[in-house]
């Protein structure tokens, strides 16, 4: 398994809330629990005193993402390094899910579960996976949603970086908007020439002064 992989810890963390739209669903333990997917162990540890302490995470991972996307590139940097700085992993190699055609394992790193508590072991393993996401695609790669209201997180592994929204869906409903826009525009501006071309009409139709 890539180490890259573990991005996707910071995306469905940071996407749990919606400013723009004000909702939240990290309101419950479960809510917490499901973040970590397959990973029961570390889930079972999440207790209550888990949700304040991931909701400010949260926020700081979507500042790494506000900062990506507004092209500084060193406060992404600086803001992402704060976080590795105070949850660091426990890289261990790894195989015993993996195993080739002769039953041999296929080893390869893995980012252990950090045994303090729930926040800081999904933390660890959000922070160095975005961080190894950044490293290996650059810092362009992290951006925020473009479809109003959305904001929503994601990282471009598009081939000509041209990823600009979270979702299908949202780019969807983005293009439709700015085809309605387009059409409400040369609504207006066919408004505009028929009104003139009626007032050039009554200019010349007027009678001359003596």
């Amino acid at each position: 398994m890539e180490l890259a992989y573990y991005s996707d810890y910071a995306v469905r963390l940071v996407n749990t809330e919606e400013p723009g739209r004000g909702k939240d669903s990290l309101t419950t333990v479960d809510a917490v629990r499901e973040l970590f997917g397959p990973s029961q162990d570390a889930a079972r540890r999440a207790t209550d005193a888990d949700l304040t302490r991931f909701r400010s995470v949260r926020g700081r991972l979507r500042a790494v993402f506000e900062a990506a996307d507004g092209g500084d590139e060193e406060l992404a940097v600086n803001l992402l390094n704060s976080l590795l700085l105070e949850f660091p992993v426990s890289p261990q190699i790894s195989g015993h899910n993996h195993r080739d055609d002769d039953g041999r394992p296929l080893w390869h790193m893995h980012l252990a579960d950090h045994p303090s508590n729930a926040t800081a072991g999904y933390a660890a393993i959000a922070a160095m996976g975005l961080a190894f996401h950044l490293t290996e695609y650059g810092v362009d790669r992290l951006g925020l949603c473009e479809a109003a209201p959305c904001r929503n997180a994601y990282l471009d592994t598009s081939t000509n970086r041209s990823r600009r929204y979270c979702s299908d869906r949202c780019a969807t409903r983005a293009n439709v908007a700015a085809y309605r826009a387009r059409k409400r525009l040369e609504a207006e501006e066919r408004t505009a020439r028929t009104g003139r071309t009626a007032d050039s009409s009554q200019d010349s139709t007027a009678p001359a002064e003596r």
